[in-house]
């Protein structure tokens, strides 16, 4: 068989350059095919599919095209030495014959760790998003659905990284040995140069052990809205390292584990309303928490808007009075990340109800006397 390779390395090198050129056309065409059918993104299980068939096929045919190179390099030696003596000819015999044992005995048992790895990756995309969501079944207490929901999928991408990580050493290091390399030098210098790098990275490792608690206290989810280190947006990303949020603006912003010292969630368990309303200093008080109060009742019992409010909004108390009127606190619990569109409601309904019955809501004024005491005729 390697004789034969010898002979038709030219040959086999472009076969095999071909063959991979047209796996990534067709890769490309299947997936254009059956997102058409579908008529919208290619599942995620299927889309795992592919990648991993058209990988292994485009795997092998780089493994010919390295056998290929290496009995082109064989041929050549080999066919330069045609008019030498015998002594170089048996030595270019030798090593062709010494590199196709090394291949039967050692390539295939490469190729089975690449296959190995693989097939690990994905038991591990099926394994870990299982068991996640088997402890995540069942709601904690005080904790929602939809909250543990973005727990399970912060969990699952974290651990879906590290396993990642770990299959990938696993097998770099299993290759290794197969290449003779031992790896026993490598792990001890890893670990010297590991002591060394970590003096000049502790910002790095502080920021890891921040991740692990952010993530096993739960502080915030992918999905949440918070505010960390000054930044408030919605979490699009939790690792060990960074926690990334978007604004209302649309900026991202990248945030070091480390860098965070308060965190504060808006959504976690239930969101509230709070809401100041203001009345002019003329208007019947009690008639106006009145009116707030069956603005919020009628609301409460639509059907669109009685699954998010879990407590009717209702006055809590005269909270101010302000130079222009007086702030009237309107307080209930809502579903998170429900709360901004539950208040501008309110504020839309209270104001069309207010003015349909004539309560004033004040603005900014200012009285101007002129030589005149306030009083005085």
């Amino acid at each position: 068989m390697w004789q034969w390779l010898n002979d038709n390395a030219i040959w086999v090198l472009v076969v095999a350059s071909a063959f991979v050129v047209v796996l990534l056309i067709f890769n490309g065409v299947i997936r254009r095919f059956l997102s058409l059918e579908s008529g919208k993104k290619l599942h995620p299980r299927l889309h795992r599919i592919v990648n991993v068939f058209f990988w292994m096929l485009e795997s092998i045919a780089g493994i010919i095209m390295i056998l290929a190179f290496v009995a082109m390099g064989v041929t050549s030696g080999t066919g330069g030495a045609t008019g030498a003596s015998e002594n170089i000819t048996s030595a270019a015999e030798a090593s062709a014959t010494a590199i196709q044992d090394w291949f039967l005995a050692h390539g295939f048992r490469i190729l089975v760790l690449l296959i190995a790895g693989v097939v690990l990756w994905v038991v591990a995309q099926k394994a870990i998003p299982a068991m996640v969501d088997s402890t995540m079944e069942r709601p904690k207490r005080g904790e929602s659905r939809e909250g543990m929901k973005r727990r399970a999928d912060t969990l699952r991408r974290v651990f879906l990284g590290l396993a990642r990580i770990i299959i990938i050493l696993l097998v770099v290091f299993m290759v290794l040995t197969e290449f003779t390399v031992n790896i026993g030098p490598i792990l001890a210098g890893l670990g010297v140069v590991g002591i060394a790098v970590g003096f000049g990275a502790q910002y790095l490792i502080r920021d890891l052990i921040a991740g692990v608690f952010i993530i096993m206290e739960n502080q915030y989810r992918v999905g949440d809205v918070a505010k960390v280190a000054d930044v408030a947006g919605l979490v699009e990303e939790v690792n060990l390292r960074k926690t990334v949020l978007r604004d209302l603006d649309g900026i991202v912003h990248h945030i070091p584990n480390g860098e965070i010292r308060v965190a504060s969630n808006y959504s976690r368990h239930f969101a509230r309303v709070n809401l100041d309303i203001s009345v002019s200093y003329g208007t019947d008080l009690n008639h106006a928490m009145e009116v707030i109060n069956q603005v919020c009742n009628d609301m409460a019992e639509e059907e669109d808007w009685k699954r998010v409010i879990r407590s009717t909004p209702q006055v809590l108390r005269v909270n101010k009075l302000g130079d222009s009127g007086i702030d009237l606190k309107v307080v209930g619990d809502v579903k998170p990340l429900e709360q901004w569109r539950v208040t501008g409601e309110l504020r839309l309904r209270i104001k069309n109800e207010f003015d349909r019955i004539g309560i004033e809501i004040p603005w900014p004024h200012t009285k101007v006397y002129f030589g005149n005491k306030p009083g005085d005729e």
